[in-house]
This record gives C-alpha cells, structure tokens and sequence, in this order.
C-alpha cells in the first residue's frame, strides 16, 4: 500500500501556528497558568502547529533537479509527491503529541518510551509506504523531539508539552482541508475522510477567497488572544489605538477586479503577492511622518504588524465585495 500522490496543485495555509497558539494560550489562562507560562506553552503549540509542514523539505529536491519548468514550478511539483500525507495524519499527530509529553518528562524510563513511540511510527511508515514516507515521518518525529527537548529546558511541564503537541499536529490537517489535496486523516490506515477538497461555494475565486479570509481570521485570533494574555480583556481597544489609519487605502485593491484574471487556488500567487507588496507599502513606517525620533520606534514593530494585517483584511474584504458585484 502506499500513499505517495499523484501530482496535483499545493498551496500553503500558514495560520496552523497562530491558530494552535491562540487556542492552547487561551486554555492556559483559563486554567490559571502565569502570562509568562501561558506564552510560552502557546508559542510551543504554535510552533507544533508548523511542525507538519515539514515534509515540504523534499520539494527543495524539485529546485535542485528541475523537471524542464521554472524552480518555482519544480519546487511546487516535487511538494505534491509526499506533502499532505504521512505528516498530517490525526493517528501521527495524536502519537506524536502523546510522545512529546514523554519525550519531555523527567523520568528515564518515560522518555524511552516516547522515543520509541516515534521511531516506531517511522518503522510503520516504512513498512507501509516505503522509504520516502519513513523518511519524511522521521523528520516530523526529529522536530517533535527537539521541541519536547527544547520545552523541558525551560520547565514546561509534560502534561503541558502532551496538550500542547496533541493540540498543534492534530489541528493542521483540518486548516489544509480547504486548499488544495485533502490530508491522509487516517494513515497509515487505508480509510479516507474525503478524497476531494470541498467545493463549498462553487466558485473557483471564492474557493481562494474563503481559505484567505479563514487564515486572516486566524491572524486576528492569535493576535487578540495574545493581547487578551498580555494587556488585558479589552484587545480590540489596544489595536485600535496602534492603527494606522492609512490602511484604510487597502480598500483600493478592489481595483484588481478589473486589472488582473480571476485568481484561483491554481494561479493564486500574483494575488497574494500583490496582497503582501500593498501591505508593505502601507504598513511601512514613514520618517518624517511615523519616526521622528529613535524614541517613536518603541512599539513601532506592533504597529506596522496590526496596520499591515489590517490593510490585507480590508483589501480581501473589498476584492471580494467587488468580485462579487462585477
């Protein structure tokens, strides 16, 4: 049996880390963790929230042996042949997570078992699927060791660590559903979820608009958690007070409609990067205007973070608003 897929177009959703992040740091606070601890066991979920993503290493193979296209096309094409699979299975993930705990405990007899936890999936993976995916699963199960490591050295506890990991692995798959080939839920069972991504709203544009919207929902999310976490219970007030309101000029990104083809989740990369240069021309600071003195770059780097995401939120907003009416 194997679980290498055809070729087929990828695209990235990177709100697994913030999402994971705002929904362990919120459960943290909740359950009367310090700020200090609760950010750090949020940013370890965040960071277990990226961690499936690791198996796109191999598409670095598809810039160094080019198939006859562009790297870009190459690197895209080499990701599908394992991205999505052996990394972003809920029977891995949960595994995995449970192992993390382990690996982080105190105990010598724990921690060997969590090490054989993981190598024993990457034995499965072998067995299964063949080289590649083993190859694959042992750099997931490396990176969930170093980050269950990395957690002990700075006192987070296990129990902490396992939620955390459980938390993070388990809920990437479910951020991928919507952007591209669905994840092998299940492997290394042959049982499958869905073999198709849902097309919910029948449009392709829609289809790229509603991942976007989700991911930047996603984005908010973390940010007015770790505001919640860090000043208090009232986040929108400290955005507010931090936004430049010339990112109110994003909602002229309407304009695309009519300047540029449809995006799709296919062609979506000349939309997003247009999103990311207008953000960054109205988030950057501006001397004279923003930065007067060494003393207005205090803060600065929030600031231009809310402002620029404010400025993509709004140009998604009234791209879509406009796709919409036209």
């Amino acid at each position: 049996m194997t679980y290498l897929r055809p070729r087929a177009t990828a695209a990235v959703f990177i709100g697994h880390g913030f999402l994971a992040f705002a929904l362990v740091a919120a459960a943290a606070t909740r359950a009367g963790l310090s700020r200090e601890r609760t950010l750090a066991v949020g940013l370890l979920a965040g960071l277990f929230g990226l961690a499936p993503d690791v198996d796109m290493a191999y598409a670095f193979l598809g810039v160094l042996e080019p198939t006859g296209g562009s790297a870009v096309g190459s690197f895209w094409a080499a990701s599908t042949e394992i991205h999505r699979v052996v990394t972003h299975s809920l029977v891995v993930g949960l595994v995995f997570g449970l192992a993390a705990g382990a690996v982080a405990s105190e105990r010598r007899l724990v921690q060997f078992l969590g090490a054989g936890a993981l190598a024993g999936v990457v034995a499965v993976a072998f067995a299964v699927s063949g080289g590649l995916p083993a190859v694959v699963v042992g750099l997931l199960a490396v990176t969930v060791a170093a980050l269950a490591r990395g957690a002990r050295r700075y006192d987070i506890a296990p129990t902490a660590v396992t939620v955390a990991g459980v938390v993070g692995l388990c809920s990437h798959p479910f951020g991928d559903l919507l952007t591209g080939t669905p994840p092998a839920f299940f492997y290394p069972f042959d049982v499958t979820l869905t073999a198709t991504r849902p097309n919910l709203l029948g449009d392709p544009t829609l289809n790229l608009l509603a991942p976007l919207a989700a991911e930047l929902a996603t984005f908010w999310l973390a940010l007015g958690v770790y505001l919640w976490v860090t000043r208090g219970e009232r986040p929108l007030l400290h955005v507010r007070r931090r936004l430049r309101t010339r990112a109110g000029l994003a909602t002229l990104f309407a304009a695309f409609v009519v300047v540029a083809p449809d995006p799709t989740l296919h062609t979506a990369y000349l939309f997003v990067f247009s999103l990311l240069a207008l953000s960054l021309a109205v988030a950057t600071p501006l001397p004279a205007l923003d930065v007067r003195s060494l003393s207005d770059l205090r803060g600065e780097s929030f600031t231009t973070g809310v402002t620029g995401l404010a400025a993509i939120t709004l140009a998604t907003a009234t791209y879509t608003v406009a796709y919409l009416a036209v």
